[in-house]
């Protein structure tokens, strides 16, 4: 029992970091500074959009428009977070 609570802690550490990736990448993408054309960026972005939408959409629709600021992957964290401490 102990295993899959091990597995599960770590499943959930290595979520929260391509949460973090996701926000880095979408802050990149909007500055310019990668080329989204590129189809290695674009199979990247395109990757960590599937994986964190599906987590995210319930917050972003929950919470009030904050103008261009995006805040659903911090408060995605802290959930996690608060789950992962026994």
């Amino acid at each position: 029992m102990r295993a899959l609570f091990l597995v599960i802690d770590l499943a959930l550490e290595i979520y929260i970091w391509i949460l973090i990736a996701a926000a880095v990448f979408s802050w990149l993408i909007a500055f310019n500074v990668v080329n989204v054309r590129n189809s290695i960026v674009g199979a990247i972005g395109d990757f960590l959009y599937r994986i964190t939408e599906p987590a995210l959409r319930p917050i972003r629709n929950f919470m009030p428009n904050l103008g261009g600021i995006d805040i659903s992957p911090v408060i995605l964290i802290l959930i996690i977070i608060f789950i992962d401490r026994k």
